[in-house]
């Protein structure tokens, strides 16, 4: 269960960009929704350890994992359909999963059974000192996931706008020890309309640990202008939509950025 390490100026030219394919679990089943909407749910399998499986045997380096129905309940909800992706997995590659944790003792549990990174968002934001305590009882398996909509964070399955600038908070975080932030442009997640590019590479630019870049991702060019600012400390691309609906192959886009993570190294 490595940690990641902090993106140095040198180091991030080595880390290999991750294409993270999303599963996110509503009522046990593998659905994507459009902007957060829980109403507005596409059930892509009703087998989430054989979709899990499914996109480690086509090259995946980590998944994502969203308990949905836990986001919005405030507590875990999709526990064996958990319990069966990690089992698909075996341990053959990191899981992280966000959604309704908001204790210690769950993120112990889920650590303890195989989930590698626990992702904090709306806790993150209403209780920080939770936060504080969890990067201290857990370093190097906390995650903070930040939804933010025109630089304001988002709260509560993105149902509420805070007044929160996303990159102050970002840095609060860091002083907190987190391991890494997954940013959101909830304005492009699950519409197909591309990576938030400028404001990923602001964030990171903001911060000393890796940024994770999530929403909007369509296609292979998006997958070469995440690449292009790499270096900025951006380490991965969480994919949901476009991969289950065919504008993105994973399995491309994995061998895409390979790559250009060998040609950067080449460079340096």
């Amino acid at each position: 269960m490595g940690a990641l390490s902090a993106p140095s100026a040198l180091n991030t030219y080595f880390l290999i960009m991750l294409i993270i394919p999303a599963i996110d679990l509503k009522d046990g089943h593998c659905v994507r929704l459009k902007q957060g909407l829980m109403e507005d749910a596409t059930v892509f399998s009703e087998d989430p350890g054989t979709m899990a499986r499914h996109w480690v045997d086509q090259g995946g380096k980590r998944l994502h994992l969203v308990d949905l129905n836990g986001a919005f309940a405030g507590k875990p909800v999709n526990a064996e359909a958990i319990k069966s992706i990690v089992a698909a997995v075996g341990g053959d590659i990191p899981i992280q999963l966000g959604g309704g944790i908001r204790d210690l003792e769950t993120i112990e549990r889920y650590l303890d059974s195989g989930i590698s990174y626990v992702i904090i968002g709306t806790a993150a934001v209403k209780s920080p000192g939770f936060l504080h305590d969890a990067c201290d009882a857990f370093p190097g398996h906390i995650i903070v996931g930040l939804d933010a909509k025109d630089g304001k964070v988002a709260v509560d399955g993105w149902s509420k706008l805070t007044g929160h600038d996303v990159i102050d908070l970002a840095k609060r975080f860091e002083d907190y020890g987190v391991e890494a932030v997954i940013y959101t442009d909830i304005g492009r997640d699950g519409m197909l309309t591309g990576v938030n590019i400028e404001a990923t590479v602001a964030l990171a630019q903001a911060l000393n640990i890796p940024v994770i870049a999530s929403g909007g991702i369509t296609d292979l060019e998006d997958v070469k202008r995440l690449c292009a600012v790499q270096h900025e400390g951006i380490i991965g691309a969480i994919t949901g939509r476009a991969i289950y609906e065919g504008t993105l192959n994973f399995t491309a886009a994995q061998a895409l950025a390979d790559e250009l993570t060998i040609a950067l190294k080449a460079n340096v």
